[in-house]
C-alpha cells in the first residue's frame, strides 16, 4: 500500500508532466512561426528551405542562427541557397555583439550575395517577418544582384519604440537589360552604392516587444541617403518610406484592415531602388493562364513590371466577414478588398531598354476572397476599375487561390 507521500508525488507527476509538455510544444510551434527550427546551440531558418521565382526557379537551401544557449552576448547568422535555373549560390554570413542588455542594444556585421527584387523596399526592422508561403515569390522576374557589406546598430529606444542604423556598400548588377543615363554621353548598366538607412517603427499601444506582433495601429518609418563619390558610389539620392497598418475589431469576429504605403526618391536613383506598388499578374492571354496565387497585400489586377514610380502611395482596405461555421473544422471566411495607387515619375527617359506606365492617374481595384475553403487554400477574384481599365475586359480580371495558414 502506498503511502499519502507517495501517492501524493506520483499525481503531482502526472499533473506536472503534461504541463511541461504543453508549455514545450507551445514554444515549439511560436518558434516555428517566428520561422525557426530550434536545435541546442543553432537554430534553422525555415526562410531558406524552398522557394521559388521566375528568375531562378526552384530555390532551396539552409540557414541559420545561433541562440542563447550559444551565447547571450554573441551570435552568429548564415544562409546558403542555389538557383536551379540560373545555377548560381547566393550566400550571406554575419554575426552581433549585445552593447546593452536592458535596450537590446546590438551591433551588427554582415556580408551578402544575393538577389533582390527590383522596386521593391524592404524596412530594416521587418527583417524577422516569416511568411510559411509567400506566394507573391513564384511571378516575381525582375531582380538585381548586389554584393552588400553592412555595419547596422539595433536599438529598443522604448518597449513600444525600436529602431536601426545601417551603413551599407553595395555593388549592383541588373540581371536585366538597363541603363542608367547619367548625361547624354555616359550610362550605367552595373554600379557601386555607400548608403545609410535609419528606421524607426512606432507601436504606441505595445507593451513589450512580444507585443509588437499583434497590438495596432503600427507606424514604420524609413530613410536612406546614398552618398555620391563615398567608397566609389555612382549615385546620389534619397528616399523617405512609411507604412502603417491598423485593424479594427475582433478578428474571432468582422475586422478591418487598413494598410497605407507611401515613397518618395528624390536625385538620381536608379530603377533598382524606385517603387513598383507590389503588382503580382503575370503578362499572359487568358484569365486561366494568369491563375496563380494572389498575395497577401500585392494589386492582383496589376500586370509586373507596368509601372514604377520615385513617389507613390497605396491604400488597402479589407473587411473579413465573420466566418461562416458550417462545422468544427469548416470555417471558411470572406474578404471584400478595395486597393488605390497613385504615383509619378521625373524622368523616365533616364531608365533606359526599359519600358513602364507612370501611376499618375490614380489605379483602382477592387474584389474579395474566400479563404480557408480546403487545407487551408481558398480563392481571390478581384476586377480593374477607373482610369487604368484596359480595353480588354478580360485583362481587368484576376482569378486566383489563397493560402492562408497560422499556428
Amino acid at each position: 500500500m502506498c503511502s499519502p507521500l507517495i501517492f501524493a508525488q506520483t499525481i503531482d507527476e502526472k499533473t506536472i508532466e503534461p504541463k511541461q509538455d504543453s508549455i514545450k510544444k507551445k514554444e515549439l510551434l511560436q518558434s516555428i512561426g517566428n520561422g525557426y527550427l530550434p536545435s541546442k546551440y543553432f537554430n534553422i531558418d525555415l526562410r531558406y528551405l524552398i522557394k521559388f521565382n521566375q528568375y531562378e526557379g526552384i530555390r532551396t537551401g539552409l540557414g541559420g542562427e545561433t541562440n542563447n544557449t550559444f551565447s547571450e552576448k554573441v551570435r552568429f547568422n548564415t544562409y546558403l541557397v542555389y538557383g536551379f535555373i540560373d545555377h548560381r549560390f547566393k550566400y550571406s554570413f554575419g554575426g552581433g555583439i549585445r552593447l546593452a542588455e536592458k535596450t537590446k542594444t546590438w551591433l551588427n556585421l554582415s556580408y551578402t550575395d544575393d538577389l533582390q527584387e527590383t522596386g521593391s523596399t524592404k524596412f530594416l526592422t521587418d527583417k524577422r517577418f516569416f511568411q510559411f508561403f509567400e506566394p507573391r515569390l513564384l511571378n516575381i522576374d525582375l531582380f538585381h544582384k548586389h554584393i552588400t557589406k553592412s555595419i547596422a546598430l539595433e536599438h529598443e529606444i522604448t518597449p513600444n519604440l525600436i529602431s536601426e542604423t545601417e551603413f551599407a556598400v553595395s555593388n549592383i548588377n541588373p540581371t536585366y537589360n538597363y541603363s542608367y543615363a547619367v548625361n547624354n554621353t555616359t550610362t550605367l548598366n552595373a554600379f557601386h552604392l555607400s548608403s545609410a538607412k535609419i528606421a524607426l517603427q512606432w507601436s504606441p499601444f505595445e507593451n513589450g516587444s512580444d507585443a509588437f506582433k499583434n497590438e495596432y495601429p503600427k507606424f514604420t518609418f524609413q530613410y536612406t541617403k546614398s552618398f555620391k563619390d563615398v567608397i566609389g558610389s555612382d549615385f546620389g539620392f534619397s528616399k523617405l518610406d512609411f507604412r502603417t497598418i491598423h485593424k479594427i475589431g475582433n478578428k474571432d469576429h468582422s475586422f478591418s484592415e487598413i494598410t497605407l504605403v507611401s515613397g518618395m526618391a528624390r536625385g538620381s536613383t536608379p530603377l533598382t531602388h524606385l517603387y513598383h506598388a507590389y503588382p503580382n499578374n503575370i503578362t499572359k492571354e487568358t484569365i486561366l493562364q494568369r491563375f496563380s496565387v494572389a498575395g497577401l497585400n500585392s494589386f492582383e489586377t496589376m500586370y509586373f513590371n507596368e509601372f514604377f514610380s520615385d513617389k507613390f502611395a497605396t491604400l488597402q482596405l479589407k473587411h473579413f466577414i465573420k466566418p461562416f461555421n458550417i462545422s468544427e473544422r469548416f470555417k471558411p471566411q470572406l474578404v471584400l478588398i478595395s486597393r488605390f495607387a497613385i504615383g509619378d515619375m521625373k524622368s523616365p527617359e533616364k531608365h533606359q531598354n526599359v519600358t513602364f506606365g507612370s501611376l499618375k492617374k490614380g489605379y483602382t481595384e477592387s474584389g474579395f476572397e474566400l479563404n480557408k475553403l480546403l487545407f487551408g487554400f481558398g480563392l481571390s477574384f478581384t476586377y480593374r476599375y477607373g482610369a487604368y481599365h484596359l480595353p480588354e475586359f478580360g485583362d481587368n480580371i484576376a482569378f486566383k487561390f489563397t493560402f492562408n495558414v497560422s499556428l
